[in-house]
């Protein structure tokens, strides 16, 4: 059985849909194995550009499998993470179109995306202090480096549950869609960045992941330089540069 279901558009947006419907999609070892079969498999896809992550039936993913937390050591638990660590480390632009429920893990799947994107519907809910369990995952830092201390504390502390209006208010989604609209919506904007040099929308993932570290602007601009000044020197700059200027000189 496949526990992640994957469509690659002509747009070179590909839709990865955690499939698990009767467990609401929740985090077990068999899923993280497709979900990081599945990103390699992607990222050795040249036509592979963007991805759109979601999940099916009602929930987006219901946090890691109970009977995983039951029998829980270092090791398992960081078996469950490499579901959503996988994610955090593709150079792929990854969109999370949450459709519902996002509990515990299932938050930590949303939150290595680049941009998240939830239904009306979406239900997010740290819920780890509801079974007297440390939240795990790098949830927290996440969480904090998102939508800061306040509104960590709300919900991973006070257990307070958001739904996908609330989330886009806190700025923990960039937007939020009718629950009909929501998959059009996350395939519409991952496939503007389908639509950029690889290589390109890779190096500045990446300089958007480093960011955090750099204290000046002076250092950043720094950091930047290199990889804008090795864009200047592709092909795609030069043809997109000149389809510019003849614009404005016609």
């Amino acid at each position: 059985m496949a526990f992640v279901q994957r469509q690659l558009l002509d747009s070179g947006v590909a839709i990865l849909t955690l499939d698990d419907p009767a467990r609401r999609n929740a985090l077990s070892v068999d899923m993280v194995g497709d979900i990081m079969a599945t990103f390699d498999w992607l990222e050795r896809e040249d036509s592979a550009r963007s991805v759109v992550i979601t999940g099916a039936g009602s929930a987006f993913c219901a946090g890691a499998d109970l009977k995983a937390l039951a029998s829980a050591s270092q090791a398992s638990l960081r078996e469950i993470y490499e579901g959503f660590m996988r994610i955090a480390e593709s150079p792929l632009p990854v969109v999370a179109a949450v459709n519902g429920a996002a509990v515990g893990a299932g938050v930590n799947m949303a939150l290595v995306a680049d941009v998240i994107l939830c239904a009306q519907s979406a239900a997010i809910d740290t819920g780890f202090i509801r079974l007297a369990l440390h939240p795990g995952g790098g949830h927290t830092w996440m969480m904090r480096h998102l939508i800061g201390p306040q509104a960590t504390a709300a919900m991973v502390i006070f257990g307070e549950r958001i739904d996908g209006a609330r989330a886009e208010q806190i700025g923990l989604a960039w937007r939020c869609f009718p629950d009909d609209e929501l998959l059009d919506n996350a395939i519409r904007l991952a496939a503007r960045a389908a639509e950029s040099p690889p290589e390109l929308i890779a190096r500045v993932k990446q300089t958007i992941s480093e960011m955090h570290a750099v204290e000046t602007h002076e250092e950043a601009l720094d950091k930047e330089l290199l990889d804008q000044i090795w864009s200047t020197g592709q092909a795609e700059f030069r043809e997109r540069l000149s389809a510019v200027q003849n614009q404005i000189s016609s």
